[in-house]
């Protein structure tokens, strides 16, 4: 895969810079262990690699070109590689029957995250890749990268989100299950985020994510309740629960439930 304009990549496809979240408050939260162990049991289940990744691409297929956001950054894939994603597929064949431009248009994709995609689609994984340390069997994200760094957050429409969650939701608009998996799994590695980029990241996510699709928004829902003491001190919760939405419904019924759970865990057994 490669970019006009561009000499060919020899490392990761996706080492862009992005603005840091312009609201700078003091306050952010900290991973909890509740947060933790939903990232273990999702480190748990098998860990699949694309069709791209398991097997050669053909790099004798054709070239397709792809016109990424309003500065209509121009990308460039081989079409067996693109085809393994339902959406990609089923355009290759709408677009291209009639045309010979071989172009997709893709005018409201970020291109930090379509080129996270395209390396997902080639590799198996983007940057920074997700490592795993055998002795303390734990996992972390490849040459020291942690969370606040500009390139976790980019700038949809001006408002900033966790890169993680967006490409989460590029992966449910172009029918990747296992990118969805591997974007919340880093998802779950990040801490020290500011409480508005989590607020803000949280509204994206269910702007873009079906109802019946409920893994990141359980994501983002834990994270509120664990860390509502912090969010509680930094004036920004009210606001955005006078902006209402179904977030803060299911945030309510989260907070009810889980205080059920305490009261019924503190209930005297006979």
């Amino acid at each position: 895969m490669f970019t006009y304009g561009r000499k060919p990549h020899t490392g990761s496809f996706s080492k862009h810079r992005v603005a840091k979240d312009s609201n700078k408050q003091k306050r952010s939260f900290k991973k909890s262990s509740f947060t933790s162990r939903c990232v273990e049991r999702e480190m748990a289940k098998p860990n699949t690699s694309p069709p791209s990744a398991q097997t050669s691409p053909s790099l004798t297929s054709p070239i397709i070109t792809i016109s990424i956001g309003r500065s209509q950054r121009l990308f460039a894939a081989h079409e067996d590689v693109l085809s393994h994603s339902p959406f990609f597929h089923d355009a290759c064949r709408t677009q291209f029957f009639e045309s010979t431009t071989r172009r997709i248009e893709l005018p409201e994709e970020e291109p930090e995250v379509f080129s996270s995609v395209l390396e997902f689609l080639y590799k198996g994984d983007y940057y920074p890749r997700l490592q795993h340390d055998r002795k303390r069997d734990t996992w972390y994200l490849e040459d020291g990268f942690h969370a606040g760094a500009a390139e976790s957050i980019v700038s949809v429409n001006g408002v900033s989100v966790l890169k993680d969650s967006v490409i989460y939701c590029a992966a449910e608009r172009y029918g990747l299950q296992e990118l969805k998996r591997l974007a919340l799994k880093k998802q779950g590695l990040q801490s020290g985020i500011q409480c508005s980029t989590i607020l803000s990241s949280a509204r994206f996510a269910y702007a873009n994510t079906p109802d019946n699709d409920s893994n990141l928004r359980a994501h983002y829902l834990a994270l509120i309740i664990r860390s509502r003491h912090t969010f509680k001190r930094s004036g920004t919760m009210q606001t955005e629960m006078e902006a209402g939405g179904k977030l803060w419904f299911d945030l309510f019924v989260s907070m009810v439930n889980h205080m059920d759970d305490l009261a019924s865990s503190k209930r005297p057994r006979y």
